[in-house]
């Protein structure tokens, strides 16, 4: 009786003992070896890195446009800015103009007067040159165009005649000053321009 009882205990003892021995067995196959473990740890870190390095990039890309695109605004209004200032008074300069053409006709009449006052005269002249000294102060200068040749952008051609003391298309004499304002046309001058004499003309 004993016999049986202790084979039965060593049986299953044995039998215990081999359960848990092929539980470890499964635990030791699922369990991961350091050495795998650190492996994929590298590449995890370096997939981590590569994505920052990326990211990384792309915002400094960014920023890159962002600041070209500022300095380029920064640009185009310091360049608004000073435009408007060069030509803030163009306007009023304009309708000024035509209170210097008639104190200029003004004193061409009466220089052709004889009887007319040279007080009242040299006040008109003062008055002229004191307004033209204020349209220098502004960058406003009149144009040069008699003896020069005809150009359509500042010269508005308003009749022409024969000569033979100048070149074909060259401006004989003004009607109406042309002005400019720093580089910009302001107005056009009035011109007469020559043209070459006929035949008719030049048998007589």
């Amino acid at each position: 009786m004993t016999d049986k009882t202790d084979k039965n205990g060593i049986t299953e003892n044995l039998k215990g003992a081999a359960e848990q021995e092929a539980a470890q067995d499964e635990n030791d196959t699922h369990e991961e070896t350091p050495e795998k473990k650190d492996t994929e740890n590298a590449e995890t870190l370096e997939d981590r890195l590569e994505k920052s390095e990326t990211d990384a990039k792309d915002n400094y890309d960014r920023f890159l446009r962002v600041s070209a695109e500022f300095d380029n605004y920064k640009k185009r209004t310091a360049r608004e800015i000073s435009e408007f200032r060069k030509y803030a008074n163009e306007s009023l300069i304009k309708e000024l103009l035509s209170v210097v053409d008639n104190m200029e006709r003004a004193i061409v009449s009466a220089n052709s007067e004889e009887n007319t006052g040279t007080g009242i005269i040299e006040g008109v002249d003062l008055t002229v040159k004191e307004l033209l000294r204020i349209f220098d102060k502004y960058y406003v200068k009149p144009l040069t165009s008699v003896g020069e040749p005809f150009d359509p952008v500042f010269h508005q051609a308003v009749m022409q005649e024969e000569s033979e003391e100048q070149l074909e298309n060259t401006v004989l004499s003004e009607l109406q000053k042309g002005y400019m304002i720093h580089d910009r046309l302001l107005r056009p001058a009035m011109v007469v321009v020559s043209k070459p004499k006929s035949k008719e003309n030049k048998e007589d």
